[in-house]
């Protein structure tokens, strides 16, 4: 297709017409007479071959093409707005940049992030979104879209990424339990009950799947998609948990849990950060990168670990 031959503005309609699904609506938001905006909408109709909105009773509906068009707008009109908006001077960007992240990231990595952003991108915006098995399935789709997932390996293939740190998984006991003296056996992970985080058919943690190749299957009574929620969750009962160290570390001793070294040996996690090639070359996004690994050493600095590597 010829992109000479088409008017970029209708992208801007478009966009509007299936967040708002409203002619009148769509006409505030794009700061348009209303007349202008169905006449736009007839052109993209007859673009699409397609009505794109339908009327049901008293309100208007996507259709099946309207629905499949509404992510990809949003994609190509950010991809625009990073062309025209790119700043000469990485530096001195005001750009959001978008992360999606566990709570875990979120809280080893998140301040050490703000602190360099501060002092080197004073201008720039960070926006964390919460992880969620779900994008990690569609971590490609998602990562047109966003600027960076922090994950740690084992999960995804095909995209750039570049090591972050190293961190060791322990396992999370209230401190009061009369059935774990200083040392936790395999057999106790097998009948003491758990609590486990994105526990499902395609959401597991490493070190999980790992125990389960070793033969052991915990006994499961509680699942969380947040690792800040496992102390709680352990405090005060004869549960156990894996937990990062590094999150583990930072636990204050008056919600009364302890860590202790894992009786079989799982491997280290190893967090990176993951972005869609599309963003490769966008000086504000490598920019971005960097300060990442900046605030990563920091991170990494406090436990020793050496210096990792862009793949």
């Amino acid at each position: 297709m010829n992109l000479g031959t088409l008017d970029l503005n209708l992208l801007v309609t478009l966009d509007a017409l299936l967040q708002q699904r409203s002619v009148t609506r769509a006409a505030e938001q794009v700061g348009l007479s209303q007349p202008a905006v169905s006449a736009q909408l007839a052109r993209l109709r007859r673009h699409f071959h397609d009505e794109l909105l339908t009327r049901v009773g008293n309100a208007s509906r996507l259709t099946p093409l309207a629905v499949q068009l509404k992510e990809r707008v949003g994609v190509a009109l950010a991809g625009v707005d990073r062309v025209f908006t790119a700043a000469i001077d990485p530096a001195a960007t005001t750009r959001e940049f978008s992360f999606v992240v566990s709570d875990y990231a979120a809280a080893v990595l998140g301040p050490a992030l703000a602190a360099v952003l501060d002092e080197r991108a004073p201008g720039a915006r960070l926006r964390l979104l919460a992880n969620t098995p779900h994008v990690v399935d569609a971590a490609e789709q998602v990562l047109a879209g966003l600027d960076l997932l922090l994950l740690p390996h084992g999960f995804l293939q095909g995209l750039r990424y570049q090591d972050l740190y190293t961190d060791e998984w322990v396992c999370l006991v209230s401190a009061d339990n009369p059935e774990v003296g200083d040392t936790l056996t395999a057999g106790q992970l097998e009948t003491m009950p758990w609590v486990a985080t994105y526990h499902g058919p395609t959401a597991s943690t490493p070190a999980a799947r790992q125990m389960r190749m070793l033969g052991i299957e915990p006994r499961v009574r509680i699942v969380t998609e947040s690792f800040l929620a496992i102390p709680g969750l352990v405090a005060g009962s004869g549960r156990v948990a894996l937990l990062q160290r590094r999150l583990a570390d930072r636990i204050p001793a008056a919600l009364g849990v302890r860590a202790l070294p894992c009786p079989v040996e799982v491997s280290p996690l190893l967090e990176a950060m993951w972005w869609h090639p599309i963003h490769d070359d966008d000086p504000e996004h490598r920019y971005l990168r960097e300060l990442v690994a900046e605030a990563a050493a920091e991170v990494a600095i406090h436990r020793g670990d050496a210096a990792l590597n862009e793949s």
